[in-house]
């Protein structure tokens, strides 16, 4: 990965293609442009049978400037860098500031790219991109440009952490309707990387999307709760309850139903008397329902009277 610093002092993190897919990209490119030189040739030879050798001669020149270094400048300035062949490879030409390119710098690159790719076979431009730490030729260090990989391999996503044992199931009767997704993506993204974050950056970010939970849900968290540990609580309920809605348009509830003495699921926000080993919600280790039933609340409060300084489960907040 290339590490570029804009005049903002931002670092990008862009990944410099290589030789093979280059030149990759630059045989599709030059197969297509070759293609259209030659058929472009054919049509005006035929209509300019009645021209002499000086015409004809010009003629030729004319076509091999505006199709074979014309063309390529045309495309990528239109494109913004991404040619047939960059298409296909899944490259792209930015600027070293991870801009979009200009006419300019497809100008310069092209005639450049008549010498290194066109008059030297190439030879020029794999040794100038072999050398160079981030695989640009001639063409490339003159205009200023780079060729980076658009396409990257998908990185796993990240497990939540889980929550605190003494907090799984606190929030079952909590109503969550009224958050937005945009809250729940920013909540998901902090508690994946707040391991990442500085203590004191990560835990002001925690407070307020904790803040803005609360104000969605009208609901108080407890005191002395850390805020990461409250929003891994809520995320956690939110995915138990989509495992339960899941589960229940797959197969039907076996064994005790819920309270009400109707043979239909319990709904959203009521806790289920079972659930599938394994499933989200449950504790791996005695296979019993990780949400509050009916005559559990004495043992659960036994459970919690440690504070927050109980065991967490493998559950550190930041800071």
């Amino acid at each position: 990965m290339s590490e570029l610093v804009t005049g903002d002092a931002v670092v990008l993190g862009l990944r410099p293609a290589r030789l093979p897919s280059r030149a990759l990209a630059a045989a599709i490119d030059l197969a297509v442009v070759f293609f259209v030189f030659i058929l472009i040739s054919v049509v005006v030879g035929v209509a300019s049978v009645t021209l002499d050798e000086a015409a004809v001669a010009a003629i030729t020149v004319a076509l091999f400037l505006l199709v074979l270094i014309g063309g390529p400048i045309a495309v990528e300035t239109l494109s913004h860098g991404r040619s047939l062949g960059k298409l296909a490879c899944g490259l792209r030409v930015v600027r070293d500031d991870g801009g979009p390119i200009r006419f300019r710098h497809a100008l310069v690159r092209g005639a450049m790219g008549a010498v290194e790719i066109l008059m030297t076979f190439g030879a020029v431009a794999c040794i100038a991109s072999l050398v160079s730490a981030r695989g640009r030729r001639l063409g490339d260090v003159f205009a200023g440009t780079l060729v980076v990989r658009e396409r990257v391999a998908a990185r796993g996503s990240a497990a939540l952490p889980p929550p605190p044992p003494w907090l799984v199931g606190r929030f079952s009767r909590l109503d969550l309707s009224a958050v937005p997704d945009e809250l729940w993506l920013a909540v998901r993204q902090y508690l994946t990387r707040m391991h990442q974050l500085d203590p004191g950056v990560g835990g002001s970010i925690a407070g307020r999307l904790a803040d803005e939970l609360v104000a969605r849900t009208g609901i108080v968290p407890p005191q002395g709760i850390p805020a990461a540990a409250f929003l891994a609580a809520v995320v956690h309920e939110r995915q138990a309850r989509d495992a339960r809605r899941a589960f229940a348009r797959v197969s039907p509830v076996v064994g005790p139903v819920a309270a009400g003495g109707s043979g239909a699921p319990a709904v959203s926000g009521a806790p289920l008397a079972t659930a599938p080993s394994g499933a989200p919600g449950t504790s791996g280790a005695s296979g019993s329902s990780a949400f509050p039933v009916p005559g559990d609340g004495a043992r659960r409060e036994a459970e919690g009277s440690g504070g927050v300084g109980g065991s967490s489960g493998g559950f550190a907040p930041p800071g």
